[in-house]
């Protein structure tokens, strides 16, 4: 009776806070829940699939469409200066040789300067109010950025976008690898990445509706044409960052859809897989782990090239469709870039739900960068125009899904929060440096057929190739040792709780490959 009273008042505390709405009534099988062990674990916890099933269910439909919106928007706040670009904004604010290009490098400069410290934070803090924070900050000042009237404004406004989306990719795939399992990661963060291309589309077909809008706006302010673009999209990322919170959950524990039982088999999932108590705090060790990682390199170095491509995309297309077709509209060339974006998108979700299903990483990220070198080999060694946007679709349907693959390799083989949360900002940092040569990759003086930017992203695409094949093998290996018992040497001296903190370094801990 004594075991049965302290499990119903942690169950309590649990729904403290909670609305009476969302109050659940503890019945006597919850009451005989077993209680937390000190770490945190309930090892006496049981359940079925199908309830496992039903709440994994519960998630997807509480996390996975939010996320993907605010990424969408995160990623269309990011890339509409190169929708802008082809409807005026280089003319109007007299931008001269590579002044575009640095108005894009200093987006990613800051960018990577505040993913990691962002990430920290998010841990501290929790993702219910700071990631729609983040939210709200890029979408302000998106829409500033419609009143930009110079070059050195546009180099302001560019240089907070990137300090509020920077901690927005690895923040949000944070989020989801606190409620996932590593076999059910990849195709959650497919989805949600895949918003990427989905931003590209819509991106695509919104400037070619909003730059039609008639100017309007006081005096001296007018909005029109491309400041349309800038001030409708960041208006409704505002919007939806305001909401945001209403409908994001902190933790599986705390998850407000489930019950008390759910909230227990959710969480409890996550530690018996991961061997880590999810309240752990990020520690100097978590951080050494995290960086010095042989396997965390191979998906940083992977992540890298693949940015090279997509963000030099996100940004270019527009500007390599109207090069092709120099006859064409504006706004032809935005239509033009849509339909790559929507292939890239529905194959990305298709190869992370096929990763998942095969708990194999590296062989479709060989495989799919394969297409991307078939189509930079086209764009850089072929001179008809329909032939070569036919490339483009190439370039996209195989590079789109590198992205969340690599993250998700390094998340999936990161054990414990402390540690997948300094992996992901860290991957994503040195993935970032990627989008900062991409805005050197096309270059005005290179045009029209860029021979240069499409060589870079064709050797870029060349190492993916070996460097997926690289961390095949080496997380082979790495299992193979573990298995022979090579590895047991680690927990010698080590007591039961140091044992459990080596995670990923632990001798039972398997790689996914």
């Amino acid at each position: 009776m004594a075991d049965e009273k302290e499990v119903a008042q942690q169950i309590e505390r649990e729904n403290h806070g909670s609305s009476s709405n969302d109050d659940i009534a503890i019945t006597h099988k919850d009451a005989d829940l077993p209680a937390a062990l000190a770490d945190g674990s309930r090892p006496d916890l049981t359940w079925t699939d199908e309830e496992e099933t039903a709440i994994r269910r519960k998630i997807d439909y509480h996390t996975v469409p939010l996320v993907t919106l605010l990424y969408m928007l995160c990623f269309l706040d990011r890339a509409n200066i190169g929708n802008a670009r082809i409807q005026g904004l280089e003319r109007d604010l007299k931008l001269e040789r590579l002044q575009f290009n640095w108005a894009l490098s200093i987006f990613y400069i800051i960018y990577l300067l505040v993913e990691v410290p962002s990430n920290i934070i998010l841990k501290k803090v929790g993702p219910k109010y700071y990631l729609p924070f983040l939210v709200c900050g890029f979408g302000l000042i998106s829409l500033c950025t419609a009143f930009v009237n110079s070059f050195s404004g546009l180099m302001v406004a560019r240089a907070f976008l990137g300090i509020f989306e920077g901690g927005a990719m690895p923040g949000m795939a944070f989020f989801l690898s606190c409620f996932y399992k590593r076999n059910e990661l990849l195709f959650r963060i497919g989805i949600y990445v895949s918003a990427a291309s989905i931003a590209g589309a819509f991106g695509g077909l919104l400037a070619t509706g909003l730059s039609r809008i008639p100017a309007w706006g006081v005096a001296g302010a007018q909005i029109h044409t491309w400041r349309n673009i800038f001030f409708f999209e960041g208006l409704v990322t505002i919007i939806v960052g305001i909401l945001a919170p209403f409908g994001m959950p902190t933790k599986p524990s705390e998850a407000y859809f489930l019950t008390p039982r759910e909230r227990m088999i959710a969480a409890e999932r996550l530690v018996r897989e991961h061997r880590s108590d999810p309240d752990e705090v990020v520690t100097k060790a978590h951080l050494k782990r995290a960086v010095f990682c042989i396997h965390n390199y191979t998906c940083a170095l992977g992540f890298f090239l693949i940015n090279i491509t997509v963000q030099g995309l996100s940004v270019f297309m527009p500007t390599l469709i109207k090069d092709l077709y120099p006859e064409g509209s504006p706004e032809q060339a935005q239509l033009y870039s849509v339909p790559p974006y929507v292939c890239a998108c529905l194959v990305a979700i298709l190869v992370a739900w096929l990763s998942d299903k095969t708990h194999q990483r590296g062989i479709w990220l060989a495989s799919f960068a394969v297409l991307a070198v078939v189509g930079f080999g086209i764009l850089r060694f072929n001179d008809q125009p329909g032939i070569r946007y036919m490339a483009i679709y190439f370039v996209t349907v195989g590079a789109f899904p590198g992205g969340p693959g690599f993250l998700s390799w390094a998340m999936n083989n990161s054990a414990g929060p402390p540690i997948r949360a300094v992996t992901t900002a860290y991957v994503v940092t040195l993935g970032t440096i990627g989008g900062i040569v991409a805005t050197w990759t096309y270059v005005p003086s290179d045009g029209p057929k860029y021979f240069t930017g499409h060589t870079i992203n064709l050797v870029g695409q060349i190492v993916t190739i070996c460097l997926a094949v690289f961390g095949i093998f080496y997380c082979m290996r790495e299992n193979k040792l573990r298995a022979a018992g090579k590895r047991d040497h680690r927990l010698e001296g080590l007591s039961e709780s140091e044992q459990e903190a080596l995670g990923n370094h632990h001798p039972r801990y398997r790689y996914w490959t």
